[in-house]
């Protein structure tokens, strides 16, 4: 054999392997950013997902680099860049051909969506990925992604309130996962169970929920977020049974992992356990603690869910021509739908006109009836509604004679003064102090109990402590009317809020004032969405 012959064979061996190893490098690339790289160095892997897009060719492999940056935005918490990232990919697929990356692709997004708030948004994409499912040959990979989207389905009816759906694609979820691919899967199947023993807590059936919780503590060995939701559930169930040693051990377990987590969602569930656990246990300290940090939580959440309600997500791709036509027509439906959306709101507006009005009757309804309320009564009644321990008793058993001795030994200018600084007074927040009473009022209105005592009769038409209970509902119910995320607190905070001692104690008074329980009346105020100007006089 001649030696150029012999070159030409041994050219043509090796040139096999290389462009073997060309073509599935772009693939390892991937695997090594998302799996090692992230582990060290999250900016730097950020960095190689950014190369791989730019110098990737193909549209599949475009989609993957996409993909890839917006998983690794996900691990950083940077959940718009990383849904911005999603929907590039996902505009892409109208130029591939492969069953497993549309459904990548769009369990992604139905993911990023579900938990960001948007759940039919996040529901779309879901039914999506599961008519692309139906295409992919390789039977595992079916299954994987299919329990995933069964997964997402399920949360979508959770959060429509249709726990038998939802149990349903749990278990359609499970079926997916396959009994054979368990260790492959170990945590969302998991998160399957995890979210069984969710729904039926919310059902009441604490032995079955429990059982699901055991589960999927078994198969979780690291510390992650679905591991917090478990510990925080079976704590939640040790809460509803009243005991306190176990649910406080579960509770930490849960706070641990919660506090080392970016999961807003784990963060606002397990502080508000851990609240409801000290306000069990008669910890009011730490109880106000945990107020706290769930507000955090929450009003984090809500910041982040309406950020994404009101944006669009950015275009990062700079789009060849096809996609420039896509995105013409794309915008012109966001016109039509932007169009409709103003007409629907117009129209909804004015319907609502009628709503507020009657709301508004309503309200000065209610101012009156406080007013006729507050007509003079003897003090001291009997079984009276406005109870309230860190107000103090105002000793008035003299009567009228006591009041007309009060007025002789009170000038006219000292009376008038007076009047002048429970104005002042009326206009701060100091009687939502928890300390406020008659002798604490007096000392920083700078006069005694006795003339503050009789002015307050004789001017407010009520007693000291109806006086102040009333400037306090009259406070949260102003707060209630006009900023729609204390209609979210619980109970407890708003009664923590405007200086009760208890849930309780504020309830019955809340009732007294505006013959509403404060559950019913938060009720009422979403379903007529209320004026947001309406104001309480005595409180301004």
């Amino acid at each position: 054999m001649s030696r150029g012959l012999l070159k030409l064979l041994f050219l043509f061996i090796t040139a096999v392997p290389l462009w073997a190893q060309k073509k599935y490098n772009f693939d390892q690339i991937c695997e090594r950013t998302s799996v090692q790289i992230t582990q060290k160095n999250l900016p730097e892997a950020l960095k190689t997902a950014d190369s791989l897009y730019m110098t990737a060719h193909k549209p599949l492999d475009k989609v993957k680099g996409l993909l890839l940056s917006a998983e690794l935005y996900h691990l950083a918490g940077e959940f718009k860049k990383s849904i911005c990232y999603g929907e590039n990919a996902h505009s892409l697929l109208g130029q591939i051909d492969d069953a497993e990356w549309l459904c990548r692709v769009n369990e992604f997004l139905a993911k990023e969506y579900r938990l960001v708030g948007l759940f039919e948004r996040s529901r779309k994409y879901t039914i999506q990925g599961m008519q692309a499912a139906k295409s992919i040959t390789d039977i595992q990979k079916r299954g994987e992604i299919l329990g995933l989207l069964n997964q997402e389905m399920a949360y979508y009816e959770i959060e429509q309130g249709s726990y038998p759906d939802a149990v349903k694609y749990i278990e359609q979820s499970l079926h997916s996962f396959g009994k054979d691919n368990i260790q492959d899967n170990e945590r969302a199947v998991a998160a399957s169970y995890q979210l069984l023993g969710d729904i039926y807590f919310k059902l009441k059936d604490y032995v079955t929920s429990e059982n699901n919780y055991r589960k999927a503590e078994s198969m979780l060995k690291n510390k992650c977020c679905v591991l917090g939701l478990v510990y925080n559930g079976l704590g939640g169930i040790r809460l509803k049974q009243k005991n306190w040693k176990d649910a406080e051990l579960y509770l930490k377990k849960a706070e641990n992992i919660a506090d080392s987590s970016r999961s807003l969602k784990l963060k606002k569930a397990v502080y508000s356990n851990i609240n409801d656990y000290y306000e069990g246990t008669g910890d009011s300290v730490k109880a106000s603690l945990y107020a706290v940090k769930y507000v955090r939580a929450y009003d984090s959440l809500t910041a982040r869910n309406r950020e994404f309600a009101l944006k669009s997500p950015e275009i990062l791709v700079k789009p060849n021509k096809k996609s420039a036509r896509i995105s013409i027509v794309k915008n012109a439906a966001i016109i039509v739908l932007f169009g409709a959306l103003v007409s629907i709101v117009v129209f909804f507006r004015t319907k609502q006109k009628k709503q507020r009005a009657k709301f508004r009757n309503i309200i000065r309804t209610q101012l009156k009836m406080i007013s006729s309320r507050s007509e003079p009564l003897p003090l001291k009644r009997e079984n009276s509604d406005f109870s309230n321990i860190s107000v103090e008793e105002v000793d008035d058993s003299a009567g009228q004679s006591s009041k007309r001795r009060n007025e002789s030994l009170m000038t006219s200018e000292t009376e008038s003064k007076l009047l002048e600084l429970l104005e002042e007074f009326e206009k701060g927040e100091l009687y939502n102090n928890k300390n406020m009473s008659l002798s604490f009022l007096a000392a920083e209105l700078n006069t005694n109990t006795k003339y503050l005592s009789y002015v307050i009769n004789l001017h407010k038409c009520a007693d000291v402590k109806t006086y102040i209970n009333r400037l306090r509902i009259n406070y949260i119910v102003d707060k209630l009317i006009n900023d729609d995320k204390y209609r979210q607190y619980k109970i407890s905070i708003l009664a923590e809020e405007c200086g009760f001692s208890s849930h309780s104690k504020f309830a019955s008074v809340f009732k007294a004032v505006t013959d509403f329980s404060p559950s019913a009346y938060i009720k009422y105020l979403d379903e007529n969405q209320s004026d947001k100007n309406t104001h309480f006089p005595e409180n301004n």
